[in-house]
């Protein structure tokens, strides 16, 4: 039996950038890209980046555009809608950081497309 190993990452978080031609309402709307520009610097400056700790995606739609802008961290699959960079930055500090789950920033379950 094989022993399990680490995560190459401890934590990702990606970041829905998806911007739809149809005019239909999507993150990329909501000032997506500068959050996920300041998630990355930040993760970078904290010294948060790289094997073993944090690594930040862009990605495609993640299908919950009713509450964007979002972004997910996994493993925990938790769903985030922010704001501004003060929301960025919390999720950084408390759960990228410290595993705490930031309550007032879950997407609410009911929110999909």
């Amino acid at each position: 039996m094989t022993q399990p190993t680490a995560p190459y990452y401890q934590r990702h978080i990606f970041f829905c950038l998806n911007e739809r031609k149809n005019g239909e309402d999507a993150c990329a709307h909501h000032q997506a890209q500068a959050g996920f520009d300041h998630c990355k610097n930040r993760i970078k400056a904290l010294g948060l980046s790289g094997p073993g700790q944090v690594r930040v995606n862009k990605a495609g739609c993640l299908d919950r555009c009713a509450g964007g802008p979002v972004a997910v961290v996994y493993p925990e699959g938790v769903w985030y809608t922010y704001v501004d960079v003060t929301d960025i930055d919390e999720i950084v500090d408390r759960h990228l950081k410290q595993g705490q789950v930031v309550e007032r920033l879950v997407t609410p379950a009911h929110l999909g497309r």
